[in-house]
């Protein structure tokens, strides 16, 4: 008996323990968020993206003596749009612009409708792109000959396409109409002339009576 009684009461030791350890089991089902180890997944706040949708605006430009990028620089700006100047492979020198001059590298251009320069700017990306302003100088009544080489370079379906132009006296003219016509795509819109030192709040009305 007194060898029972002992082995009695181990047993009943075991048995208090395993009792104690089941007792501290983790219910699988239970939120393990609650563990400071455990992160949960935020749920996203982000807003859709929709400058797809909301498409991209681009201005065009082409100027030999800053006066076209001036105003060009100022529509981006009211239009927060992105900059792409139309450079020449072979730049114009001061020789080359002189209108005076029945031989000059502009006058020979000019009068040859034919003429199409070489442009040295890397291609232009036109994706996601719904609406373009293009601009340049006046020369001899026209646009410059490389505005045509540019036109006829790209696709422009289904993008609106502003041109406007630079001028000390001469309007605009028939060279936006020639730019669509060169082109043969996309929605060609009237142009309008500006001088150099046409203000911000000139150019906002402008665009402002396009829409």
């Amino acid at each position: 008996m007194k060898r029972i009684l002992p082995l009695f009461l181990a047993i009943l030791l075991v048995a208090s323990f395993a009792a104690c350890a089941d007792s501290k089991t983790t219910d699988p089902t239970e939120n393990t968020a609650a563990d400071p180890l455990v992160s949960a997944a935020p749920e996203s706040t982000a807003a859709p993206d929709t400058t797809a949708a909301a498409g991209k605006t681009l201005v065009v430009f082409f100027s030999a003596t800053g006066t076209t990028k001036g105003v060009a620089e100022k529509i981006a700006a009211i239009e927060n749009a992105d900059l792409y100047e139309i450079k020449a492979a072979q730049p114009y020198t001061a020789a080359d612009l002189d209108w005076n001059d029945s031989n000059s590298r502009t006058t020979l251009e000019q009068n040859d409708k034919t003429a199409r320069p070489a442009i040295g700017s890397d291609p232009l990306s036109l994706d996601g792109c719904t609406t373009i302003y293009i601009g340049y100088p006046i020369w001899w009544g026209e646009e410059p000959r490389i505005l045509d080489t540019f036109v006829e370079s790209y696709d422009f379906t289904g993008i609106t396409l502003i041109p406007f132009c630079t001028s000390g006296g001469s309007g605009i003219g028939r060279s936006g109409r020639n730019l669509a016509d060169n082109a043969g795509s996309g929605d060609w819109l009237d142009g309008q002339r500006f001088n150099g030192g046409v203000s911000e709040a000139e150019l906002q009305t402008w665009i402002d009576g396009l829409n």
